[in-house]
């Protein structure tokens, strides 16, 4: 396999050389158009959800306040056959080991959410390092494992927060589903917000400590269990490598990033696209010839191949032209997230 780059704006030169440069440029535009993410235009973007078709998804618990329903929490979740991600503090690891320890005990994975749930937003980075550092290593004292995820306190992050948490070998969590429990609506408002919201790959907001918490959990699980789903903790929920985040937060594994375009397929696939090539600058006539050259299995020209190298985007290109396959809310510990950004971003 070759990586070249491609973009947009000298689509038509290269189309115009032959049919064989139309096929390169058609795939090279696919390519483009289904896997937009090789690029950040806009701000960096924590992990909201994860794009799955296994109906997994993952239940998150931060947990900084005091433990009174630590024991409840636990045996509902095992009646479910539930693991969980727990979330929390170093100041919590201070006051409550014996309840950390019970969560681990319990099959649930312990992950950062920083030492003194402080607002992270434009931190200091060494203030930023040294904050989650200190929690890592109580975790760690009472549990044996060290961190590998973060949760930043209230949901803020900024560009600076998570380069400085992922340049410390950790990934920063948001979540799609918020159960909005600290507002204290009734039991059965969370279970049907949360119901609602959930698809697979969502990464689901609960806080311990919460008495309504405690009594929708049962309902929110049976509902979640009887359409289908399983609960996993994030760790096993996520891509820990080699996938893009689109303009959502949405994890999309590299697998399924890009269109696998072959000989069987190349109609429907123009088809689909028609569009989205179209808008791109080709003709009816060259996207035909592209088809076919496809279909040919012919080689891309050294001097195609060269011509799409100048460009800016990373894209995979095989040998016969064809391209490989591929909300948060408000509550005490998030702020609604800033989710403009236009592209996603490509993590190697």
């Amino acid at each position: 396999m070759r990586m070249v780059t491609f973009t947009k704006k000298k689509i038509k030169r290269i189309a115009a050389i032959s049919s064989m440069a139309a096929a390169a440029v058609a795939v090279g535009t696919i390519a483009v158009l289904t896997s937009v993410g090789t690029q950040a235009a806009g701000r960096l973007l924590p992990i909201y959800s994860t794009q799955r078709d296994d109906n997994k998804i993952a239940l998150t618990f931060d947990v900084a306040w005091e433990n009174s329903n630590t024991t409840e929490l636990i045996e509902i979740l095992d009646e479910f056959d539930a693991e969980a991600t727990f979330f929390v503090t170093g100041d919590w690891c201070d006051r409550y080991p014996d309840d950390v320890l019970s969560f681990y005990e319990a099959g649930h994975e312990i992950q950062n959410h920083s030492d003194e749930h402080p607002h992270v937003q434009g931190m200091n980075v060494n203030e930023l390092i040294s904050d989650t550092k200190e929690c890592s290593r109580k975790i760690e004292m009472i549990t044996g494992e060290k961190p590998t995820l973060y949760r930043a306190p209230y949901g803020e992050y900024d560009d600076s927060l998570i380069t400085t948490i992922e340049g410390m070998g950790m990934k920063v969590i948001q979540w799609d589903v918020d159960s909005v429990d600290w507002k204290e609506p009734t039991a059965e408002e969370i279970t049907e917000k949360v119901v609602k919201g959930t698809r697979s790959g969502s990464i689901l907001l609960f806080h311990n400590d919460l008495q309504n918490t405690t009594e929708a959990l049962p309902d929110i699980l049976t509902e979640l269990r009887d359409s289908g789903y399983s609960f996993v903790t994030v760790s096993e929920l996520i891509c820990h490598e080699d996938y893009t985040i689109d303009a959502n937060g949405m994890q999309i594994p590299a697998t399924k990033s890009g269109v696998d375009i072959n000989a069987d397929n190349v109609d429907e696939v123009m088809a689909h696209y028609s569009d989205d090539i179209k808008a791109a600058g080709f003709t009816d006539e060259q996207i035909a010839m592209a088809a076919e050259a496809i279909k040919g299995g012919a080689e891309l020209p050294d001097e195609v191949m060269e011509m799409i190298s100048e460009l800016d985007i990373d894209i995979p290109v095989i040998a016969d032209g064809a391209a490989p396959s591929p909300e948060a809310q408000s509550s005490p510990d998030s702020n609604t997230a800033d989710k403009d950004a236009t592209d996603s971003i490509q993590v190697k």
